[in-house]
């Protein structure tokens, strides 16, 4: 008895040191949201004071500022916000559903099949239909090929490592007739497209928030309410089933989910990767793998990396704007490959 009653003590301590520690990871990650979406606002090709930036945002602002930042900045950093955290809470239930560190949405497939829809229609429809209907085909692109990998690794039920596999095999699949499709088409056509395969938030309106943000409101609420589901999925299909979980239904939900996500992101910031790979880890290192606290900081560490890469990527080399899915590329492939090595043997 007194054993046990140890036991629940050290297990309560635990609990409450956890809580403890992600409550204080979110008040330093919001902290750092917000300085960062002031600092980005702020600055580039034109500097602007923080005194002139609160006057522009509260409606007292000149002109020239309000422009620059109303239509210019404004949009393109929530973009970043959005997109950031939609790709990595996507990211975050792959690897849980999955039960594999390398998992994420580039890595699967998903945005391998909005990428090569994007450039299809890009090849063949952009001469004769507007251009505002990429996303829509990038979305199709990755909800149909996400499809095709869940339908193929089917055989009384979807296995884990038959999911990750096939899509691997799909993912590269897709990557090679994308590549083929820039080489057949037009020179302009293939400017397009190696941008949009790059990732760049350049040019972002608002009429791409509000594309965006209806898919972000929706889906990451109802991951959060799925977060129970992520977790039980990590324990194995045996373990699951012996909970009482329906083991299938919840995987194919929560792929829908993580489909959702990811295919609205990239469908408005064209192929930007490893922000659905690295976030998780980070989110795992600092509150640890259950996802009810992965959830949220996850959402904070994508939303600072992206807009931190679009930072750089619009500053650092004036008067040039550089993709900003080179930056998280030129981060993400070495941290690729650290996890490929460390989990070699495994």
């Amino acid at each position: 008895m007194n054993r046990l009653i140890i036991i629940r003590s050290k297990t309560g301590l635990y609990s409450f040191l956890v809580q403890k520690r992600t409550v204080i990871v979110l008040t330093v990650l919001v902290i750092l949201t917000f300085a960062l979406f002031l600092l980005s606002i702020a600055l580039g090709n034109k500097g602007i004071s923080p005194v002139d930036v609160w006057k522009t945002l509260i409606g007292q602002g000149t002109a020239a500022n309000s422009l620059v930042l109303g239509t210019l900045r404004l949009p393109r950093i929530i973009v970043a916000v959005l997109v950031g955290a939609a790709l990595s809470v996507s990211g975050a239930i792959l690897q849980g559903i999955i039960r594999n560190p390398l998992a994420s949405p580039d890595v699967i497939g998903i945005t391998g099949g909005a990428a090569l829809a994007a450039v299809t229609f890009l090849t063949y429809f952009a001469g004769t239909v507007s251009i505002k209907w990429l996303p829509v085909a990038a979305f199709l692109g990755a909800g149909l090929i996400s499809l095709v990998i869940y339908v193929l690794a089917w055989n009384k039920g979807v296995s884990s490592t038959r999911l990750v596999l096939i899509g691997i095999g799909i993912s590269a699949t897709a990557s090679s007739f994308t590549m083929l499709m820039i080489i057949l088409s037009p020179i302009n056509a293939a400017s397009q497209a190696y941008t949009w395969l790059t990732g760049s938030i350049y040019g972002a309106s608002w009429d791409n928030v509000y594309a965006l943000l209806p898919w972000v409101i929706v889906f990451m609420p109802v991951a959060l309410i799925y977060s129970r589901n992520v977790n039980v999925q990590e324990l194995g299909d045996d373990m699951a089933k012996g909970l009482g979980a329906s083991v299938q239904l919840h995987r194919f939900m929560l792929l829908f989910i993580s489909v959702a996500l990811a295919g609205s992101a990239v469908a408005v910031a064209g192929a930007i990767g490893f922000i659905g790979l690295i976030a998780p880890h980070m989110a795992r290192k600092l509150v640890g793998s259950s996802f009810d606290a992965l959830f949220p900081v996850a959402t904070l560490i994508g939303s600072i990396m992206l807009m931190s890469a679009d930072l750089v990527a619009r500053t650092v080399f004036l008067p040039l704007d550089i993709p900003a899915g080179v930056f998280t590329a030129g981060i993400g492939a070495p941290f690729f490959i650290y996890l490929l090595y460390r989990n070699r043997n495994k």
